[in-house]
C-alpha cells in the first residue's frame, strides 16, 4: 500500500474539531452505573498446562446487562507481591484464542488479563472465542459488528464493548496478585480503540498501551479508506441514505477522538503511515488530542501490522520506564 494520506509532517499538527454531544459524559456515568448494579463475581479457574513459569486462570466475570465475559488471566509463576497488570484488548474478528498467545506480559514480569470481545472469535484468523452478545437489535444492520444497533446509541454495539471493558479493569483491580494502582490498558487496532476508551472511562487506569487504533474519527476514516470495517458503515450508509445523520450521531458516543481528549494517564501510541485500515490521520487526530504525557512510534512502511513485534518490545520497555523498573 502506497502513502495516501497526509504527509507526516501534517499529520504532526493534524487536530481535527470533535463533534461530541452535549451529553456525552452524562451518557457514559449512567451507562456505567448501570453496569455495576449487576454483580461483577469474578471467577478465576485454574487453567490445567504444562507450564513451568506462567500461571494460567480461565477468567469470566459480569459485563454490560449482566453478561458473562470470558478471557485469560496470565501470571509469572512465583512473582513477589502484587503486580503490574496490562489489561490486552484484542482487534476485530478475534477471540481471545489460546494461553500460548499471551506470554509477552508474564514473561516481562507483568500480569495480563485478556478479555474478550463479545461476538467476536468466529473469524478465520486462528485465534477461537467463546463470548456471545446475547443483546438483539430492533435495526437492520450490515453485515458484521460495525452497524449493529447504529441508530440508537442506547442500543449499539460498542456501547456493551467499551462497558465490558471497563468491567474487566473492576476485575483485575480486584485481584490479589494485582496493583490496582499499576493497571495499563493495551491492545491494537479494535484493541487500541478499546484501551483508549477505557483510559477515559476508568478512573484506575495508570498507561495506556494504542497501537493502531480502530473506532477512532469515523467520518474521516469512511471519507478515505476503502478497507473494511469502515466499509461496513458505507455498506449501510449507502442502502439506507435516510440514516446518516443519525448514524453518525451514535457514532459521536463512541468516536476515540472524544475519549482522547479526556485522556490524562501517559500513553504510548503507534501509527503506520500505510495503513489503509485504520489511516494515520485519525490515529494522529486522536493522539494530538490526548491530554496527558504522550509519545508515539511511527512506521513509515507498514500497513495495518504497524510495527508488530517491534511495537511490542517498546511497550516493555515504555512500561519498565514508566514504572522505575529499568
Amino acid at each position: 500500500m502506497p502513502l495516501f494520506d497526509l504527509p507526516l509532517e501534517e499529520l504532526r499538527g493534524y487536530l481535527p474539531d470533535r463533534d461530541e454531544p452535549a451529553d456525552f459524559d452524562a451518557f457514559w456515568s449512567a451507562t456505567l452505573a448501570e453496569a455495576r448494579e449487576f454483580d461483577l463475581a469474578a471467577e478465576y479457574v485454574p487453567y490445567d498446562l504444562p507450564y513451568v513459569n506462567v500461571d494460567v486462570f480461565d477468567v469470566s466475570f459480569t459485563g454490560w446487562g449482566g453478561h458473562r465475559i470470558n478471557g485469560w488471566f496470565l501470571l509469572p509463576r512465583g512473582a513477589q507481591g502484587p503486580l503490574p497488570c496490562v489489561m490486552h484488548y484484542i482487534g476485530y474478528g478475534g477471540g481471545r484464542g489460546f494461553p500460548h498467545d499471551h506470554l509477552l506480559w508474564p514473561s516481562a514480569g507483568y500480569a495480563v488479563f485478556v478479555m474478550e470481545t463479545r461476538g467476536h472469535g468466529g473469524a478465520n484468523n486462528g485465534r477461537p472465542g467463546a463470548t456471545g452478545d446475547p443483546h438483539g437489535s430492533a435495526n437492520p444492520q450490515a453485515p458484521g459488528m460495525m452497524t449493529r444497533g447504529i441508530l440508537d446509541p442506547s442500543d449499539y454495539y460498542y456501547r456493551r464493548v467499551f462497558t465490558d471493558a471497563v468491567r474487566a479493569v473492576d476485575a483485575a483491580a480486584a485481584h490479589p496478585a494485582v496493583d490496582a494502582s499499576r493497571i495499563v490498558v493495551g491492545g491494537a487496532s479494535q484493541g487500541g480503540g478499546i484501551a483508549q476508551a477505557t483510559a477515559a472511562l476508568h478512573p484506575a487506569v495508570r498507561a495506556a498501551l494504542v497501537d493502531v487504533p480502530f473506532l477512532t474519527h469515523f467520518r474521516r476514516a469512511v471519507e478515505i479508506t476503502a478497507s473494511d470495517p469502515y466499509q461496513e458503515l458505507v455498506r449501510f450508509l449507502s442502502t439506507r441514505r435516510d440514516t446518516a445523520e443519525q448514524a453518525f450521531r451514535t457514532l459521536s458516543y463512541f468516536d476515540g477522538l472524544n475519549f482522547a481528549a479526556r485522556g490524562r494517564v501517559p500513553a504510548l501510541y503507534s501509527v503506520a503511515l500505510m495503513d489503509d485500515i485504520c489511516p494515520p490521520s485519525t490515529v494522529f487526530g486522536a493522539y494530538n488530542h490526548w491530554q496527558g504525557p504522550k509519545e508515539i512510534t511511527v512506521w513509515p512502511w507498514n500497513n495495518h501490522e504497524g510495527g508488530g513485534g517491534y511495537q511490542s518490545e517498546e511497550q516493555v520497555r515504555y512500561l519498565h520506564k514508566l514504572f522505575g523498573e529499568s
